[in-house]
């Protein structure tokens, strides 16, 4: 193997067109660690945030004056090719797929826990896989901490209940729809009317633009979920919007460029003092939840939804495109 390698960096924060293409050393797998041969690298909104360093709130973690990680992309698939001392559960040649700790999926290789990989089951391609750490696991924690569990799709008294799901077409959105279907949900979801078609495809019993038909002309009560993925609607709104002991679920990460969805979190919790509670997620990666979701897809019950593959050299681009927004489920990037 080369000890270097081709990757998309970017040593300043800042917008997608600073991107460049270098050469850098390959990483070495450490304790607990594997070195993948990327196949495939699905990007979400948080690579634009940490490309921009964008809350400030985040630098700390993520680096002050610079990213830590100049490589972005966090769902991989790919190769294991090298694992470091004490690797259990992974062998040489074994296709899987997994979340990065801060980036590195836009590179030729990167180390990983092993611990946080799975293996991509037979007839399912790297591309679809890659789409399933965060956006597919954000979705499926999301309607678990919103007590729509696998087995509480239909509540006591046999009542369907019904979810909203607002930002239903994008990447968290399109598999929040299809889990919500499965899980025995009478669907409402909010988009663009020109992707009314596909969301209801993948299980919407009724979609609608909260942008042109407002929320507030919706009765009290309407819902027993809420999954706000999209932002910028009053959290009062939401509130009202849901039955007595329903639960809205704060996925999106909108805010100031300080502080970020802090202080929308701090209102959620005054505010779900009563029979409503609104709950902000904190999406973990759950090896467990990325397993049962790459069996629903080599079952064929979810189907990742991919705008567009960009093939390595075109990665700039896929992440101006990402940066641009409106989005359709995955932008993927394939491995070079």
């Amino acid at each position: 193997m080369n000890r270097s390698m081709k990757a998309w960096s970017r040593e300043t924060y800042g917008s997608a067109d600073g991107v460049a293409l270098e050469r850098i050393p390959v990483p070495v797998p450490g304790r607990g660690e594997v070195l993948l041969r990327v196949r495939a690298t699905a990007l979400n909104a948080g690579d634009v945030r940490l490309l921009l360093g964008d809350p400030l709130l985040v630098r700390p973690v993520f680096g002050m004056t610079r990213p830590k990680y100049p490589v972005r992309g966090i769902e991989v698939a790919g190769t294991v090719v090298a694992v470091g001392p004490d690797v259990v559960g992974a062998e040489i040649g074994e296709e899987v797929v997994g979340e990065l700790v801060g980036g590195g999926g836009l590179g030729e290789y990167v180390t990983v826990p092993a611990s946080r990989l799975v293996p991509i089951p037979t007839g399912v391609e790297p591309e679809a896989a890659a789409c399933l750490p965060v956006a597919g696991g954000t979705a499926w924690q999301a309607l678990d901490l919103a007590g729509l569990g696998i087995s509480e799709g239909v509540r006591s008294g046999g009542a369907t209940p019904r979810v909203l799901i607002i930002g239903a077409s994008g990447g968290v959105g399109t598999f929040a729809v299809q889990l919500a279907a499965l899980r025995g949900a009478e669907v409402w979801a909010s988009c663009r009317d020109r992707n009314a078609p596909l969301v209801e495809q993948l299980g919407a019993v009724r979609t609608f633009d909260h942008r042109v038909s407002p929320l507030s002309a919706l009765p009290d009560g309407r819902f027993d979920v809420i999954i706000d993925i999209a932002g910028g609607i009053p959290l009062r709104e939401l509130k009202r919007l849901a039955v007595p002991g329903g639960n809205v679920v704060l996925v999106t990460g909108d805010g100031g460029h300080v502080l970020g969805p802090l202080p929308r979190m701090l209102r959620a919790v005054f505010l779900s003092i009563g029979s409503r509670s609104i709950r902000p997620l904190a999406a973990s990666p759950r090896a467990e939840v990325l397993a049962k979701l790459l069996e629903l897809v080599a079952e064929g019950r979810v189907v990742p939804v991919i705008e567009r593959e960009y093939p390595f050299g075109e990665a700039s681009t896929a992440l101006a495109r990402l940066e641009a927004g409106h989005t359709v489920g995955k932008v993927v990037v394939t491995g070079s």
